[in-house]
C-alpha cells in the first residue's frame, strides 16, 4: 500500500531509532529533562525566538498559543479554512471561551486588506478582537506558501491595532525549504509560532510552541493546565532532536514527489488541482462531479494499492513524505491516471 493520507504517517529511520534509545532524560515536570531542554533550545534558535516549549501536538501549542494571547469571551481573526478553525474541535471555544472570526482568502492566502474591516469597534455590546493568526503552509489549499510581503503587512497592521499574531507553521519547514528563506525570517514577525516535528521531519510525536520569555513562561503553564506536561520526555524528544538535525533538507524531495503527483493529476480531464498549484507536499485534487465522488475515487485509489482522504464531497488530498520511495510515486502517478480514465459510475 503506497500511503499518501498524511506525513504523519512515516515511522522513525533506524537512525532516528538509535538517537531515541540513547536519549538522556530527566522529568520535565519538577526538573529539566536535558534532550528536551536542548530541543526547546535549538528550535528557539531556529526560530528566532527567545524560548520555546515542547508539547505532544500542533493542536496543543496552537490552542496554548491562543489562548496565552487572548483574554476570555474574546475574538481572533483567521483564515476560514484553516486548521485551527477546521480541525481542532473548536477548542478554543470549549476551553478557553474565545471565538473564531473566520475571513476567507484567496486559495488560502489572506492580505490585510481583507482584514482591515475586521476588528471590533470598543463597544460594550461587542466582542474584543484580540489576535490574528496565521497558517504557513496552509494544509487545506494543497500546502500554499503564504507570501511573506503578505504576512509582513498583516503583522505590522496588526501591531499598529494592538493586535498579537499568531503562526499555526506546523509546516513552516516545508516553506522555508521551497522558498530558501529561512525559518526565522518567516517566524520574525509574528508573536507567537507553532511547528511540528513529526509531519514532514519525520519524528513520531511532538511540535513546539515558540515566542518570547515571558509568553513561553505563561505557556507553560497552560499546557499544565491542558494536560500536556511529560515527564521523561526526552525519549519522544530525541527523535524531534535527531529530525531537525537530518531531516529538513530532504523536505524538497518531497516537494519534487508532490509536484510529480500533480503534474498526472493534471493530464486526467477530470481532475484539477486545487488553487491549481503544488508548492510543497500537499496535492488538493478536485475531482468533476461527471467522474464522481470524492470516496468513489478514495476507494478505488485503496482498491489498487493508494491510501489517501476525502477532504471534501469533491476533494481528495494526497501528501507526500520521507516513507514513500520514488517508484512508488511513479505507481501511484500511474493509477491515477488509470482510474481517472473511467467514471466512477462506469466500474461500479
Amino acid at each position: 500500500m503506497i500511503d499518501l493520507r498524511s506525513d504523519t504517517v512515516t515511522g522513525p529511520t533506524p537512525a532516528m531509532r538509535q538517537a531515541i534509545a540513547g536519549a538522556v532524560v530527566g522529568d520535565a515536570v519538577i526538573d529539566v529533562d536535558p534532550t528536551v531542554d536542548r530541543l526547546e533550545k535549538m528550535t528557539a534558535e531556529i526560530l528566532g525566538k527567545e524560548a520555546a516549549v515542547f508539547m505532544p501536538s500542533g493542536s496543543m501549542t496552537n490552542q496554548v498559543g491562543i489562548r496565552v494571547h487572548c483574554d476570555r469571551g474574546s475574538e481572533f481573526l483567521c483564515e476560514a479554512d484553516c486548521h485551527i478553525y477546521h480541525y481542532e474541535q473548536g477548542a478554543f471555544a470549549q476551553l478557553s471561551g474565545l471565538v473564531a472570526h473566520t475571513v476567507a482568502g484567496t486559495g488560502g492566502v489572506l492580505t490585510v486588506d481583507q482584514l482591515r474591516p475586521h476588528i471590533r469597534p470598543v463597544n460594550d455590546h461587542m466582542v474584543r478582537t484580540r489576535l490574528v493568526c496565521l497558517e504557513n503552509t496552509h494544509n487545506r489549499w494543497g500546502g500554499r506558501i503564504q507570501p511573506q510581503e503578505n504576512v509582513l503587512a498583516i503583522c505590522q497592521w496588526a501591531a499598529e491595532n494592538d493586535l498579537r499574531t499568531h503562526l499555526d507553521g506546523a509546516r513552516l519547514w516545508n516553506a522555508a525549504v521551497a522558498t530558501g528563506i529561512s525559518e526565522s525570517e518567516l517566524a520574525a514577525p509574528f508573536d507567537s509560532v507553532s511547528v511540528c516535528f513529526s509531519k514532514g521531519l519525520g519524528a513520531p510525536v511532538g511540535s513546539a510552541l515558540a515566542g518570547s520569555a515571558a509568553f513561553i513562561a505563561e505557556a507553560k503553564r497552560t499546557r499544565k493546565l491542558f494536560g500536556g506536561a511529560m515527564r521523561q520526555a526526552g525519549m519522544i524528544a530525541a527523535g524531534a532532536v535527531h529530525a531537525l538535525e537530518h531531516h529538513r533538507a530532504r523536505l524538497a524531495d518531497d516537494h519534487a514527489a508532490a509536484t510529480r503527483l500533480g503534474d498526472a493529476c493534471r493530464q486526467c480531464e477530470s481532475l484539477s488541482i486545487r488553487g491549481d498549484r503544488v508548492d510543497t507536499n500537499i496535492v488538493v485534487v478536485e475531482i468533476d462531479t461527471a467522474w464522481g465522488t470524492a470516496d468513489q475515487m478514495t476507494k478505488q485509489l485503496f482498491q489498487n494499492g493508494i491510501d489517501c482522504f476525502a477532504i471534501g464531497p469533491q476533494a481528495v488530498r494526497f501528501v507526500t513524505h520521507l516513507d514513500v520511495s520514488e517508484s512508488e510515486i511513479e505507481s501511484a502517478c500511474r493509477i491515477i491516471r488509470t482510474i481517472a480514465e473511467t467514471p466512477a459510475s462506469v466500474t461500479a
